[in-house]
């Protein structure tokens, strides 16, 4: 008996250690090693180091990628924007010094940013999933990183996804308005109901930004630029309404995404509310408009 006890120890022990190994090289194998900027137009990043290889996505010119592994003479394995596969050196430019400027969404909840590239200092900010921040350069596999309301420091590159910046103006206004209809709730931010600052808050968690659930909060975080002219208003810009019997003290008393035109969808607590599409131009919107603001 004890001796059976004895080899399934071993053998327990033994699958833990090669579960750990395992672990331990799929996370190596993730952690960017440096950095290059594609130079052809529609790049191939296949499956595997090969031409014949099956097209996991094409690459546009001149993006920053993560480089994983340069070890397969010819090939780069790289990771963008949540793809990872391999690009011919031919077609890749290889950052040296690891400084260059581009943009990073998170990958993982509860992200991390530290005061230096180690896990052992200090967290000096932890962030959500999808959340976009800049990426300044690369240092022993942590990107160097400035997060959204100021906050510089390291994210391991693991965490971090490689991309673009984050969507356009219009691309945000065309996602506000799939929810054209949806009832009002009042506290709601999901699709399930929202009130206003829901809505804003939940269609810009689409693009990677978060903001805080209340109309005020949003227009005093510091995100983007503030513009007080409807004519500067771009579609997909926040709106901003104060109407002194509903702001309970307030600077804001309501928010809105503009869609161009003169015309902004929002979450109305009104009797034909949810959200709608109005006017920004005249009536009650125009009279109590705040601001905007420009991501």
């Amino acid at each position: 008996m004890t001796h059976f006890a004895g080899r399934a120890g071993k053998v327990l022990f033994l699958s833990v250690l090669t579960a750990m190994l395992l672990a331990a090289t799929a996370l190596a194998a993730d952690i960017a090693t440096g950095a290059g900027c594609t130079t052809g137009s529609s790049l191939r990043l296949r499956a595997e180091p090969s031409t014949s290889a099956s097209v996991v996505t094409t690459l546009d010119k001149s993006v920053a990628v993560a480089i994983l592994d340069d070890s397969v003479d010819g090939w780069y394995k790289i990771a963008y924007n949540g793809s990872t596969g391999y690009v011919s050196a031919d077609y890749l430019n290889v950052d040296q010094d690891n400084v260059f400027t581009t943009y990073g969404r998170v990958n993982s909840d509860g992200v991390n940013v530290r005061s230096d590239a180690s896990t052992d200092s200090s967290v000096l900010a932890t962030i959500e999933e999808d959340a976009i921040v800049t990426v300044n350069g690369l240092v022993d596999g942590w990107y160097d990183v400035t997060c959204e309301y100021g906050t510089e420091g390291y994210i391991r590159s693991d965490f971090l996804d490689l991309t673009e910046s984050s969507s356009s103006n219009s691309d945000i206004a065309a996602t506000a308005k799939q929810y054209l209809g949806t009832g009002y709730v009042y506290g709601g931010a999901s699709p399930r109901g929202f009130d206003c600052s829901g809505f804003t808050m939940y269609v810009y968690s689409q693009h990677g930004y978060s903001l805080p659930h209340s109309a005020t909060s949003q227009w005093q975080s510091g995100l983007g630029t503030r513009v007080y002219s409807i004519s500067e208003l771009q579609p997909g810009d926040l709106v901003f309404f104060n109407d002194p019997s509903r702001n309970a003290g307030k600077a804001c008393s309501h928010a809105g995404i503009y869609t161009g035109d003169g015309q902004f969808i929002h979450s109305s607590s009104s009797r034909s509310g949810g959200v709608i599409v109005s006017s920004l131009t005249s009536g009650y919107y125009n009279t109590y408009f705040v601001g905007g603001i420009q991501v």
